[in-house]
């Protein structure tokens, strides 16, 4: 863009702009020379700007920029922002459940806590949040989203939730509850038929290790070697530590997990196994899907490149750098900063391209790998299998995406519809093992019992007629069924139900049942 020279501003009018030719390009100036023409534009602006703004809007506007121009993930926390976050981190504050991330040019959900008020409304990964609390989030961060998902335990945050493709979409408002939600990384387990262990790990905190090989050691039954389902399916991820102490599990003494490249030299780091693993001999599935990001992309990746682990499901999200936080004087702001990239033990780089894209670009190849120069480059694993580059790490074998759910169906939910029918169908059931079984068993009478009263109340409620193809139908038969499990015999039936209708966990079995050596893992 050309700039306009004072004696050209002098001799503008209203119908005619009178512009300069261009200066010789300069010398290129120096860090104080720099700081000297940012001091000066921001003096012009204070004078001469035609509105009257203050030093802290520009400043701020100036760093977010200057973060925005290295990537997109690093960020600015004011301290009022930070202490917020903070108190949540500490158990002081509730929470809805949702984590966030921005996906083209919105704040989109990229995981929901299991159990959580979030969860129970039917807000699911993909959903993009347009406004909170009637306050539209365009041009917000998702930092400063997720600050606005926490609050005082009982509180409400009422969301607009957008679905479906973006230039038609569906939207609908659902309010969720802050709740005191504990923290823990493994969600769900499992011993399925003939012993096969699954498990759900949710997060990667602190203790992710230690649940998951507690987890393991509970459901795994049956001979040597043992058989494991890993579900990393909406893992939004969490502590590059917790990464380290999840591969330590599964890989074999002197196996590198992981690296770590910047350009600083404490940045640098190798993650190199001390000790076989726990279940280093076991054989292992990994479910993954377009929400598994960041740590859990760094063992599915690791477990890859090791043939240690067959991977089903869908790409992963591509967002695996290492970011550290770094606190801003006089104010307490933090700048989180980040410092290198994680390269798998093949070499292959599981963050997506940003340089050259713009932020809504880069968004736009959130789980669908990158630029096409980045998965043509070719790596190996250590069996010679040929695995490639790009943003985030592909299955060995790809399932399709489950249905997505309509967003009539959020509102019915907040209407309380679906639990309404669900408890009335519960109501009818006995209570003995028997009935249990039979209603866990049976799909075709979920779908009979449960969809044409949901239908008929969200008609009569919302004056439409709510339409379903069979996949939606069944996804929403399987949620309201694991309602009425829960209600009639308890928590531990739902999550039996919940697993064992799962096509995703079916295949892993199906996977798990073949010979060792068709499964792609040891």
């Amino acid at each position: 863009m050309r700039t306009l020279r004072r004696a050209a501003l002098r001799a503008a009018t209203l119908g005619a702009l009178v512009v300069a030719a261009p200066r010789p390009l300069a010398a290129q100036a120096s860090t104080y020379q720099l700081l000297q023409a940012f001091s000066d534009v921001l003096n012009q602006i204070r004078v001469n700007y035609a509105d009257s703004v203050t030093a802290q809007h520009l400043v701020r506007g100036a760093i977010e920029g200057m973060l925005a121009s290295l990537d997109p993930h690093s960020y600015f926390l004011e301290h009022e922002q930070s202490a917020r976050l903070g108190a949540w981190h500490g158990g002081k504050l509730g929470w809805t459940g949702i984590y966030v991330e921005d996906e083209e040019g919105a704040v989109t959900v990229l995981g929901v806590a299991a159990g959580s008020p979030a969860e129970r409304a039917h807000v699911s990964t993909g959903d993009r949040i347009v406004a909170i609390n009637d306050t539209s989030t365009a041009g917000l961060r998702s930092q400063a989203v997720q600050s606005r998902l926490i609050g005082d335990v009982g509180s409400k945050v009422r969301l607009r939730i957008e679905r479906g493709p973006r230039l038609q979409p569906d939207t609908a408002s659902v309010t969720v509850k802050n709740a005191d939600i504990k923290e823990v990384s493994v969600s769900r387990v499992r011993t399925l038929a003939d012993g096969i262990a699954y498990v759900r790990l949710a997060e990667f905190n602190a203790r992710a290790g230690d649940e998951l090989r507690d987890a393991i050691d509970r459901a795994a039954r049956g001979p040597q070697p043992r058989r494991i389902i890993l579900d990393l399916r909406g893992n939004p991820g969490g502590l590059v530590s917790a990464a380290a102490d999840v591969l330590s599990l599964f890989l074999r003494d002197g196996q590198v997990g992981f690296r770590q490249k910047g350009r600083v030299q404490d940045a640098n780091d190798t993650f190199t196994v001390r000790h076989d693993g726990r279940f280093s001999r076991d054989r292992l599935v990994l479910l993954i899907d377009e929400h598994t990001a960041s740590a859990s992309e760094i063992v599915a990746a690791s477990l890859q490149d090791h043939d240690r682990a067959l991977l089903l499901g869908r790409r992963s999200f591509g967002k695996a750098l290492v970011l550290m936080p770094f606190y801003v004087q006089p104010a307490g702001d933090e700048v989180w900063l980040t410092i290198a990239r994680v390269i798998t033990p093949s070499g292959r780089v599981i963050q997506r391209r940003y340089e050259g894209l713009t932020t809504e670009q880069y968004e736009t190849l959130a789980g669908q790998g990158g630029a096409a120069a980045d998965t043509a480059a070719t790596y190996h694993t250590d069996a010679g299998r040929l695995v490639r580059g790009g943003g985030g790490i592909a299955p060995d074998s790809a399932l399709p995406s489950p249905a997505a759910l309509p967003v009539w169906f959020l509102a019915a939910s907040d209407s309380n519809l679906d639990d309404a029918v669900s408890d009335s169908v519960a109501a009818t059931l006995a209570a003995d093992a028997r009935t249990r079984e039979a209603w866990i068993a049976d799909p075709s009478r979920w779908a009979a019992s449960l969809l044409p009263p949901l239908l008929a109340r969200a008609q009569k409620r919302f004056d439409l007629v709510p339409r379903l193809d069979s996949a939606q139908g069944a996804r929403i038969a399987r949620i309201l069924a694991a309602r009425v499990a829960e209600v009639r015999w308890g928590s531990d039936a739902e999550q039996e139900l919940l697993v064992r209708s799962d096509a995703w966990i079916a295949a892993a079995v199906t996977a798990l049942e073949r010979p060792q050596g068709e499964t792609g893992g040891r």
